[in-house]
């Protein structure tokens, strides 16, 4: 049976580069790609793929809060993180949302077929690189920040204060994420007053540092 799959990263040559490899494969076949979160979600709604290879880094919706959604649908797609970072938060918070994946691209291609074979059977399946951040989070137990972003808001705040720390407009945002400007305008006030922090340039540093927008 042929795996379809969507790609989902913001840098169009690496879609395509991955593109040309994965459709050499008889038993891959490579229904889309999208640029952002936002626009895989939309994809997935309209191609129903069987998996999403998934960037974390993106503009717009980050690959965390776009596999949080996507775990949500009706019929959700399998979900491989394929990202630069191997930074803890990062691979803990995506298989939290419901990766089922995590490698890092500088891994062979080779690996990357091994990871649709495994999670296609219903597996796990990690980079090596990553296998002992995983490991010590199961032994020791997770140790979440009590001031990160995952764990003081909500997935809605979240995506709003990417959007902000972007440079969006309420009336951006509202349109964006398909909400009113008071309901953006009370998202922002909330994010301000849990993370106590009182200026959009104070809260473009904080996203930045959580990993919730790149420079």
């Amino acid at each position: 049976m042929r795996q379809k799959i969507l790609i989902c990263d913001d840098h169009k040559i690496f879609r395509e580069g991955l593109r040309s490899l994965l459709e050499q494969h008889s038993g891959i076949s490579v229904a889309g790609e999208a640029r952002d979160g936002l626009e895989a979600v939309r994809l997935v709604r309209e191609l129903a793929p069987d998996l999403v290879i998934m960037d974390i880094s993106m503009p717009g919706l980050n690959g965390i809060e776009a596999t949080r959604k996507l775990a949500k649908l009706r019929r959700p797609p399998q979900v491989i993180a394929l990202s630069m970072h191997n930074d803890r938060k990062y691979v803990t918070e995506i298989l939290k949302a419901g990766a089922r994946a995590y490698l890092l691209k500088d891994s062979a291609f080779d690996e990357l077929l091994d990871a649709i074979k495994a999670v296609a059977c219903g597996r796990y399946f990690l980079s090596a690189g990553i296998t002992s951040i995983v490991l010590d989070d199961y032994l020791k137990g997770p140790s979440r920040d009590p001031r990160s972003a995952f764990t003081l808001l909500s997935d809605r705040e979240r995506e709003v204060l990417q959007l902000l720390a972007e440079g969006m407009s309420t009336k951006e945002i509202s349109r964006n994420l398909e909400l009113s400007v008071k309901t953006v305008e009370t998202h922002r006030k909330r994010i301000m007053e849990k993370l106590a922090i009182k200026t959009i340039a104070g809260l473009t540093r904080y996203a930045v540092r959580e990993g919730l927008v790149s420079l």
